[in-house]
């Protein structure tokens, strides 16, 4: 199973730019601000989410397009990104976990802002754009931000009293125990820092994403006066865990108001390996004795904080957004910058009785995607089109009035960008490596391979060692879009799923 899958090129001519959208040609290529955000789900306004409070990423969406089915190559940090970043699909780059750094296995691979250097752009960087502990230096035409200054990996930053002793108690017990301060983040089998949430009274600046926007803010200045066209990637910790934000975007929500999943419990028909088992949240040292998926719910208390704690942190990033557009505009930059903004993959708030990531269903491999082209005549649409993170490489380049790298698995979306409604793609494609260790009642190791069609999510479960099929999995969105039902051994459905296995085995390149 681990050397199947063979990427299908897809080639676009140079020749075919979005000219209809005011596009400079070659003598002028636009400028691109790159907005990734960790474990954003689309429930946003401009996903039709009327509770959250997100109207800087909602004006971006006015201003673009966004893509209502985007899905990624695999819903977890360091594979998702290498893919999108280098348009291959996980089975071609080899990266399928958080462990494996990709120039470890594709050491020659050439990454969206690599080619966007080798054709006259300066491409830099801050915040987390690969998995923070992998940045890529050869991404970029200057040093990574945490060698001017930056935390390299600062997911967990602590201001209230009772966190901040927590993590001194830690840090005491770690050195007693002689191990490397480079565990702070471990104690015992536990992975642990301090509480999943955080609600003070701080500035915005107190906390990574916003001290990272400040830099930002003056970067835009700076790159305005340079004599290539930018490609900036900006990089948003939030609202990935811990939920830490000011406590003025807490304000913004009533907790016990928060509307709470619809469905709080697992798949009927769902086969075991296909669900996480909390692990994420249970790292934290307030969560550590929650249950997993399959042994039982949080309770509507935790439930509640967790989900406020996103929304959180998810308004507070949204603002870091909006600082960043103004600042944009401000410098006069917005005429020749396209402006795109992604999250690396959904995230469960207690769907299938489950938090995080780390699954196949459609609430983690859905993601948001925006793209805003000066000029574009779309502007303000919404596309429902199935699309893909790995579309994203192709896209820029065409968008960039670059031709298209060979090889790619990708195909450009500008076709949607000028018309919405355009015949498109049959599937998307994601996959998901449920390793032994994820402390389930089954330490086998399986790889999860799925196919989701405008009606239907079809998903095949290999043994990872053997390359047995083990399970499967059908859901019908249409009666079904919460995908709580898995008929893949209904009979009313068996022709359906003979249809879906082989599209996802020819998506795929399985045997």
């Amino acid at each position: 199973m681990k050397t199947r899958l063979i990427q299908t090129s897809m080639l676009l001519p140079a020749t075919l730019l979005l000219t209809t959208s005011g596009v400079p040609g070659d003598k002028e290529r636009p400028n691109i601000l790159f907005i990734a955000v960790d474990d954003l789900r689309p429930e946003l306004g401009c996903y039709g989410n009327e509770y959250v409070v997100s109207p800087n990423i909602d004006r971006l969406a006015r201003s673009g397009m966004v893509f209502n089915n985007a899905y990624c190559q695999s819903a977890v940090c360091n594979p998702s990104r290498a893919s999108l970043m280098t348009g291959l699909r996980p089975d071609s780059l080899k990266v399928w976990d958080l462990k494996t750094e990709m120039r470890s296995v594709a050491p020659s691979v050439m990454t969206l802002p690599q080619y966007l250097m080798k054709n006259g752009y300066f491409a830099t960087a801050v915040g987390k754009i690969y998995h923070n502990i992998f940045p890529d230096s050869l991404s970029w035409s200057e040093p990574e931000m945490h060698l001017k200054g930056f935390p390299f990996d600062p997911d967990a930053v602590y201001f209230s009293d009772e966190n901040l002793a927590q993590i001194e108690k830690r840090k005491r017990q770690i050195i007693a125990n002689g191990n490397q301060k480079k565990f702070i983040d471990r104690l015992g089998e536990w992975y642990v820092k301090a509480k999943a949430t955080e609600c003070i009274d701080v500035p915005d600046n107190a906390y990574y994403d916003g001290a990272q926007t400040d830099y930002a803010v003056e970067k835009l200045k700076e790159l305005k006066k340079g004599k290539q066209p930018f490609f900036f990637a900006v990089g948003y910790y939030r609202p990935h865990l811990p939920f830490n934000a000011p406590k003025k975007y807490w304000d913004l929500y009533d907790r016990a108001k928060i509307p709470l999943a619809e469905n709080p419990y697992l798949p009927e028909n769902m086969p075991s390996m296909a669900i996480s088992n909390n692990q994420e949240v249970r790292g934290y040292f307030d969560c550590r004795n929650l249950p997993t998926a399959l042994n039982g719910a949080f309770s509507e208390d935790t439930a509640r904080l967790l989900k406020h704690g996103y929304y959180a942190s998810v308004s507070y990033t949204d603002a870091q957004v909006g600082r960043l557009l103004d600042a944009l505009e401000k410098e006069g930059l917005t005429k020749n910058t396209i402006i795109i903004l992604w999250g690396d993959h959904g995230w469960k708030l207690g769907e299938h009785r489950s938090w995080a990531k780390m699954t196949n269903f459609e609430i983690d491999t859905r993601a948001p995607l925006i793209i805003s082209v000066p000029g574009m005549k779309s502007k303000g649409k919404v596309t429902r089109k199935l699309v893909e993170f790995v579309d994203i490489y192709p896209t820029l380049c065409e968008l960039a009035g670059l031709p298209v790298p060979k090889g790619l698995a990708g195909k450009s979306t500008v076709p949607l960008l000028n018309d919405p409604e355009t015949p498109w793609k049959a599937a998307a494609y994601s996959q998901y490596l449920r390793e032994g260790a994820w402390r389930g009642p089954d330490t086998i190791t399986y790889m999860g391979y799925t196919a989701r069609t405008q009606q239907f999510r079809y998903v095949e479960w290999y043994n990872w060692d053997t390359h047995q099929l083990a399970a499967r999995e059908l859901y019908d969105h249409r009666t079904d879009h919460n995908e709580n039902r898995n008929i893949a051994g209904d009979p009313a459905f068996a022709n359906k799923t003979l249809e879906m296995a082989k599209l996802l085995r020819e998506g795929f390149k399985l045997k």
